[in-house]
């Protein structure tokens, strides 16, 4: 089916589910590593990875990219369960490109001292993330847009970033300036682009790279990864007279300390801005008005969220038009992968290689009284989009595994025949991952299905600060919150769903998203206890026999590494009969759970991952399930 700009300006949006079914010759994942062949045998796939800015799933993004749809979704599959695991960019991407969660990176800010691409150099990750392992693995690798915040015309080459055949990325303080842009062709100097439009200019060089590698895919197969900032805010620095008005990325990755320090002092947040051609689309479409959307009766979450006041009609009508300059803009990101797809298969190549989509992190506009932005746990900014296709993969297919970020490493790397096929090979405990291959295939979606044959949990972690993107209305209201740190764990499993987080604050957080899925509830806030809106069981047996678990969850999880990040209730019960959170309501454990085990919590609230800060740690504190033994103990 084809879908008109006539019908998209109307806003009427796209169907979200899927219905297109078939599929293509299943090649699985035993592809000859290192780019070889021989006579009448494939060669290893080539791999596209399409990473968006800040787009959201549950806004309904996805419903206005009829191109999308048209190439990717309806010819692969859609994740639904797909998550970031922390929502941001910066951390999000390192996490992404490492395979690590952020706790193991310590890139958990998009500036230093705690983040940007200053603080993934000085971790050591620049020897070691995923291009790096590709071209070990025989691939020619080639990169486009924006890589990491903090990556700036001033420190672009202290040192230049590893790991690339070609590159040409965005860099600090124009990376978000979408009629501005600077960008730095491999060891060439920043070339800047005024007045031309930014994801245009990203796609002719996606164009060049991909023909670059097509000329020599007979001898080594390609990864390619683009990465427009569409639909991120457009920010533009703000210079001092003083200072250069050519560049001065230190006002880019200035933060405030304080609450009342004035963020616009740095740089100016606006809508994203749209490419003219799009400008006129989309003029009636507003934010969906779901249940959580400007909730009038009072605000929802806890900490900052809670205090948030009601949004003014003024201030709905000005978010409504930051979400129409959303979908403007990422119309030049459909028409993006669109020519993607089209000079693929002008190269032949469309059929051996892989293309996926994501998001960093997701996005809020008005949920639970929020203006634009991220940073939270709710589903908005941490459930993104995640549609691959590629050989063997289902073809309109919406598959409901539960996987994040950390799993796309090992994805690729298991398709570019860098990893072997058992549940935990040697090279993966070499790169350090955290998660585990994505399945791809109908028969790896089917395996996934069975009890116990992959995780069902996402380790959500956030520490520092939450920014507001759009206008400020209230006289006295501020666009930054310094105390914005909180683990969580989503967990998605045979009749249940739900999502459990401790602040720093020591507030805490349960939603039940089987009978509350807009998040509107928090079964731990004493109010709800107060008046009856906390259940007394959950699951079939008392609330706080649940909190309990997944307390001790997240408490494996929130300093976890490796194979404990996957199988955690592995690291709680030894003996392996454990598998998931209904295995652990087993009474038998009540006591264990329940009066032994250390909570979580924090020592006090950073801006950054500093483990003295954090509380108690399950490697040194935590007790496993076989004679009150600490977990170091037993390992």
């Amino acid at each position: 089916m084809r879908f008109s700009v006539a019908t998209l300006a109307a806003g009427v949006p796209l169907s979200a589910a899927f219905a297109v079914d078939g599929g293509q010759k299943s090649l699985g994942f035993n592809h000859k590593p290192k780019g070889t062949t021989t006579k009448g045998e494939k060669n290893s796939p080539n791999i596209v990875f399409i990473l968006t800015d800040d787009q959201d799933l549950h806004l309904q993004s996805l419903d206005y990219l009829p191109l999308l749809k048209k190439h990717l979704a309806d010819e692969g599959t859609t994740y639904k369960r797909h998550h970031c695991t922390t929502a941001i960019c910066c951390p999000a991407r390192v996490s992404l490109w490492t395979g690590k969660q952020a706790h193991n990176t310590n890139v958990t800010d998009v500036s230093p001292p705690y983040g940007g691409y200053p603080k993934f150099i000085s971790q050591g990750f620049n020897e070691a993330y995923l291009p790096v392992w590709l071209q070990k693995a025989g691939y020619d690798t080639y990169y486009t847009g924006k890589l990491f915040n903090a990556h700036t015309v001033d420190n672009y080459y202290s040192p230049y970033v590893a790991g690339w055949n070609g590159s040409d990325f965005l860099l600090d303080p124009y990376t978000y300036s979408y009629l501005n842009a600077t960008f730095q062709r491999n060891r060439d100097p920043p070339a800047s682009y005024e007045g031309q439009y930014s994801v245009d200019v990203l796609a002719k060089k996606a164009y060049g790279f991909l023909d670059k590698a097509a000329k020599n895919v007979h001898n080594r197969p390609f990864f390619l990864g683009i990465a427009p900032i569409a639909p991120h805010s457009n920010v533009e620095p703000r210079f001092s007279s003083s200072s250069s008005s050519s560049s001065d990325p230190a006002t880019l990755q200035r933060r405030p300390t304080k609450e009342h320090d004035d963020i616009e002092k740095s740089v100016s947040f606006t809508p994203p801005i749209p490419a003219a051609r799009h400008a006129h689309l989309f003029p009636d479409v507003i934010v969906p008005r779901t249940p959580h959307f400007n909730p009038s009766s009072r605000a929802s979450g806890v900490s900052w969220i809670a205090r948030l006041p009601h949004q003014s009609a003024e201030n709905v009508a000005c978010n409504d038009h930051f979400y129409r300059q959303r979908l403007r803009t990422l119309q030049s990101v459909d028409e993006l992968v669109a020519g993607v797809v089209a000079r693929l298969e002008r190269h032949g190549l469309l059929e051996n290689t892989y293309v996926f989509y994501t998001a960093d992190n997701g996005y809020h506009i008005g949920q639970h009284r929020l203006q634009p932005g991220k940073e939270c746990g709710f589903e908005e900014d941490i459930n993104v989009p995640l549609i691959v296709r590629g050989p063997g993969v289902k073809r309109g297919e919406v598959a409901e595994v539960v996987t994040s970020h950390v799993d796309l490493a090992p994805t690729v790397l298991k398709l570019a025949g860098a990893l072997g096929d058992k549940e935990r090979t040697e090279e993966e405990e070499e790169y350090g991952l955290d998660g585990e291959a994505i399945p791809l295939t109908a028969e790896d979606l089917a395996q996934a299905k069975a009890k116990g044959k992959r995780h069902e949990h996402v380790t959500v972690e956030y520490w520092g600060f939450a920014v507001s993107e759009g206008r400020v209305f209230e006289k006295d209201a501020t666009r930054f919150w310094t105390n914005n740190t909180y683990k969580a764990v989503r967990i998605l499993g045979e009749r249940y769903n739900m999502y459990y987080s401790v602040w720093c604050s020591g507030e805490h957080e349960l939603y039940d998203l089987q009978t509350d899925r807009y998040q509107l509830n928090n079964l731990l806030d004493p109010s709800s206890f107060a008046t009856g809106k906390t259940p007394a069981t959950l699951l079939g047996v008392p609330v706080q026999k649940v909190v309990a678990r997944l307390d001790s969850l997240l408490f494996v999880l929130k300093s976890c590494k490796g194979k404990t990040c996957i199988r955690p209730w592995e690291a709680l019960h030894p003996a392996g009969n454990v598998q998931n959170l209904h295995d652990a309501l087993s009474s038998r454990f009540d006591s264990f759970y329940e009066k032994e085990q250390r909570r979580v919590e924090f020592d006090r609230c950073e801006r950054g991952y500093i483990v003295e800060a954090e509380g108690p740690q399950f490697e040194t504190d935590g007790l496993v399930y076989r004679d009150g033994h600490r977990w170091d103990q037993w390992v």
